[in-house]
């Protein structure tokens, strides 16, 4: 009886907030790559592979495909909180935490990476995320050359700390990292704000990459500042797509009292590029 009232939530939420049906592509532009999540199960294996374990910034959730699965034409990531014995798993996949045992919380990361890179374009996501405590959810690339951050990071959407936030990042001079960031508090959004789905979009050229949430300019990013800091040029290159939710670590913050499970919901992922 419990997933069937969470069918029936996720089903109104969307249709609450408009249909994922496809939009005309923008003027001058064609549709190149995109997953509308219509299948129900785990995501397309032909679009999506997975980052497993222990990844990066000290963050308390495993990553596993368990939690990503396609379920009435969304894409859910979720975030769980549940004791993970690690006793039996691969020791590459404890790499980042060797000393830890277990994990007190669950996630998904979902990546192209090998199956669709793209240079240039529109990047649109349709996604509702929830804005509490501990919760990381994102959307964001990396640059398939070089290792980070000489390979370019843009991060089209982060959540934590009660800010949206939409960066850039490269391998400046003399070896440190630059960063190109905007913060937006949620508050300043509108009431209920994390109750709805928002479009986030990332336009991308040889020369700038404009983030935005809805059609509201985030950050505007001069990517001529990371000329000549590295071979190949972190933002002339193609990118890969990452959408994960963590938990907790540097910056996500405390998921003590955070309900549990969470859901990041993904209506659709869609790559345009000018028509030649």
């Amino acid at each position: 009886m419990k997933s069937n009232i969470l069918a029936l939530t996720l089903a109104a939420a969307v249709l609450l907030t408009g249909s994922s049906s496809f939009a005309d592509a923008p003027e001058g532009m064609r549709l190149v790559w995109s997953d509308e999540f219509e299948a129900e199960g785990r995501p397309d294996p032909e679009k999506w592979g997975y980052e497993r374990g222990f990844v990066r910034n000290q963050e308390l959730q495993w990553y596993q495909p368990e939690n990503a699965f396609c379920e009435d034409g969304v894409l859910v990531i979720e975030g769980r909180r549940e004791q993970k014995d690690l006793s039996d798993e691969p020791r590459r996949l404890r790499r980042r935490e060797p000393q830890r045992k277990n994990a007190a919380y669950t996630a998904a990361s979902i990546t192209t990476r090998g199956n669709f890179e793209w240079q240039y374009g529109r990047l649109e996501v349709r996604a509702k995320v929830i804005a509490s405590d501990g919760l990381w959810p994102a959307i964001w690339t990396l640059g398939v050359k070089n290792g980070w951050p000489a390979n370019g990071e843009v991060d089209v959407m982060e959540y934590y700390g009660g800010d949206i936030l939409a960066n850039a990042a490269w391998l400046g001079k003399n070896r440190r990292i630059v960063w190109d960031s905007s913060h937006t508090p949620v508050t300043e959004l509108g009431d209920e704000w994390d109750d709805r789905f928002h479009v986030w979009r990332m336009d991308w050229d040889e020369n700038q990459i404009v983030l935005s949430v809805d059609d509201l300019v985030l950050n505007t990013t001069d990517t001529t500042r990371a000329d000549r800091t590295a071979e190949p040029h972190p933002f002339r290159q193609p990118h890969y797509l990452l959408l994960n939710l963590a938990i907790g670590g540097m910056n996500g913050g405390d998921p003590s009292g955070t309900e549990f499970p969470s859901r990041y919901l993904i209506d659709y992922v869609r790559v345009y590029q000018e028509v030649e």
